[in-house]
């Protein structure tokens, strides 16, 4: 995403393959919802609903993944005012923008009691939770200096002891007790994220070589997924059965996981092994994956959410939710029109911001934020 910097001039492709890799991920579990293919606790089944858990157990992983790229390189960098307002402004470009669209076209949704709600959420994005990823993207990238500080100014003992204890607080516990904790997000916060923040900040800083090579972390990324399904369709099952662990049976696709963490530390550790040849894909590569957090803001959007596959069933046809494997195309070629449509719209913003940045660049609030930065470096 156009907020990170690396500390080499070119970006690692393979890295970059990793983020686009990870927004596909995220695309697929928003479709398995708001196409209805999860599973419903205490109804019965269909093959479709069986298969989407189980690419559910291999896409879940995607949130942590996206996150651990950023630590990865955010803990080695400079943060910037700039960046960081760039950031700002890049979800306000995406939340008043498509609105407005809707609005143009005629398909602008307020319901009687939706009217603040959906003020605030339009007005304060960040703070009113319109992306919850964003807004505890947001924090963490706010925070990072103090982390950036903290990881280079503690040993590597006591680092180590910061990370396990927010792994005991935030994952460790929830994964084997099967009831709720007050505090317990589910991942879904700015909580969980500093926690995978640090873990890449420490892989990072130490060189910690995970799994070993390549070919163990495949496999640790692939029984975590294997350990993710069935834990989930065991627990559907005994539910179904029983009515128990109503609760228990959802934890397993909660982003702070055990195994979900351990399924996303896998696959990072694959694409740390992995070096693409520098040719035309590692170049297209670079090129594409600082756009994918567009992909997001278009898809997420609270006007489009529950909306853009009822569009591409306009253009491809219903959803089978009776055929596994026509399920299966039919996500692929959903999710593609989906991320390709939000890589040229945030190629547009992306320009968009440029040209205002070349008008605005000797205004004094623009030098303002150049002394800021110089400040922070």
């Amino acid at each position: 995403m156009d907020s990170h910097s690396t500390v080499t001039q070119k970006r690692n492709a393979n890295i970059e393959l990793l983020r686009i890799v990870a927004m596909l991920m995220i695309l697929t579990l928003h479709f398995n919802h708001f196409s209805g293919a999860d599973l419903v606790l205490g109804e019965s089944a269909s093959s479709v609903q069986i298969f989407a858990t189980i690419l559910e157990a291999i896409a879940i992983t995607g949130v942590n993944v996206y996150v651990l790229i950023s630590g990865y390189f955010l803990s080695a960098s400079n943060v910037k005012l700039s960046k960081m307002l760039q950031l700002i402004m890049q979800v306000y470009f995406y939340t008043f923008l498509i609105s407005l669209a809707m609005i143009f076209v005629g398909t602008y949704r307020v319901g009687p009691g939706d009217k603040l709600d959906r003020t605030l959420k339009y007005l304060f994005p960040i703070s009113a939770e319109h992306y919850w990823f964003v807004t505890a993207y947001v924090i963490m990238y706010v925070l990072s200096p103090v982390m950036n500080a903290a990881v280079n100014t503690l040993k590597r003992k006591q680092l180590k002891v910061v990370i396990i204890g927010l792994l005991f607080w935030f994952s460790f516990i929830k994964s084997v007790v099967p009831v709720m904790f007050g505090t317990d997000r589910k991942g879904y916060d700015f909580g969980w994220f500093i926690c995978l923040y640090l873990i890449a900040a420490y892989i990072r800083k130490y060189n910690i070589v995970l799994f070993r090579n390549a070919k163990r972390s495949a496999v640790v990324f692939v029984a975590s997924a294997i350990m993710l399904a069935t834990i989930s369709l065991v627990f559907y099952k005994i539910n179904l059965d029983t009515g128990r662990f109503k609760y228990y049976a959802t934890v397993p696709y909660h982003y702070n996981y055990i195994f979900t963490l351990t399924g996303a530390l896998g696959l990072f550790s694959v694409f740390r092994f992995m070096r693409l040849k520098e040719n035309w894909f590692a170049d297209v590569i670079r090129i594409i994956a600082p756009y994918t957090l567009g992909v997001y803001l278009l898809h997420m959007h609270i006007e489009i959410a529950d909306r853009w596959i009822g569009w591409i069933e306009n253009l491809i046809g219903e959803v089978p939710l009776d055929n596994a494997f026509k399920y299966f195309i039919h996500l692929l070629i959903s999710i593609f029109i989906v991320f390709f449509a939000g890589i040229f719209i945030d190629w547009i913003r992306k320009y968009v911001f440029n040209f205002v940045g070349r008008i605005c660049e000797n205004t004094k609030l623009f030098k303002l934020i150049r002394r800021v930065d110089e400040d922070l470096c």
